[in-house]
């Protein structure tokens, strides 16, 4: 008698168990190509560094602000900054050449169903909604505000060079030296500091929908940042907005 009590106490938990999905299910689909992945933490980087010597040159909070130490951090944060230019023209160019994780058509929504993935996606992230959508790549929220970012960070750079610029310096001057006549250079510094935040406050949510997805999924969201690759299941493969059967016959 005690024995078939426990059974059945036990069954339901077996019931009630979500399925496992095999290993052999998942496939090795290469998403981010080197010039996104390279791009990506070169743009890391240079926010990191752009962001704390332009803080330092805004208010020393170590040493005094003359003598050598403030060239030095002068010198450091226009270096960066020509990287961070390089690294964006590079990335802007892969909109055009990359796969189709990469092209701007993952980014700009070309159909209904991509439209309305935004605001499925901010559901699923303020706890309104319980499934996610499906997408190998960017989901549309997350393009959305990529594309916010790269507006910020354009903004960033041409009211860097101005400031520059307004010191004196060229080309930078005779490029950008207007925007200081057109807005006063308060008001420019002003722009360059908000828009510094405003990218800091959009990196803080990218890592935190990043880990949280990749904890839902399991596909190897983070890793595949540093190797290129996901390891999404066959289903999802064929159902993403973003795939379909043609990939899997690209890598059988």
């Amino acid at each position: 008698m005690d024995t078939v009590t426990a059974a059945s106490v036990v069954e339901p938990v077996t019931t009630l168990a979500q399925p496992v999905r095999k290993t052999e299910d998942r496939v090795r689909l290469y998403v981010w190509q080197a010039p996104v992945r390279i791009t990506h933490w070169v743009t890391v980087g240079c926010i990191v560094i752009l962001s704390v010597t332009g803080v330092y040159i805004a208010d020393p909070f170590l040493v005094p602000s003359g003598g050598s130490v403030m060239t030095t951090v002068r010198l450091v944060h226009m270096a960066t900054a020509f990287v961070f230019l390089a690294s964006g023209l590079v990335r802007t160019l892969w909109l055009l050449l990359g796969n189709r994780f990469a092209r701007w058509s993952a980014f700009i929504p070309t159909s209904r169903n991509q439209a309305t993935e935004l605001f499925r996606q901010a559901g699923y992230y303020a706890f309104l909604r319980r499934d996610i959508p499906k997408v190998l790549g960017h989901n549309q929220l997350a393009a959305t505000a990529y594309l916010a970012l790269f507006l910020l960070l354009l903004a960033e750079t041409v009211t860097g060079f101005a400031l520059d610029g307004i010191g004196g310096a060229q080309p930078a001057g005779m490029l950008f030296g207007w925007l200081g006549d057109l807005l006063g250079t308060q008001f420019v510094r002003l722009i360059h500091h908000l828009c510094m935040w405003a990218i800091l406050a959009i990196a803080v949510f990218h890592v935190y929908s990043c880990v949280l997805v990749d904890h839902i999924e399991k596909n190897g969201l983070m890793s595949s940042i540093f190797s290129g690759y996901k390891f999404p299941t066959r289903e999802e493969v064929i159902e993403s907005r973003d795939g379909g059967p043609e990939l899997l016959e690209e890598i059988e």
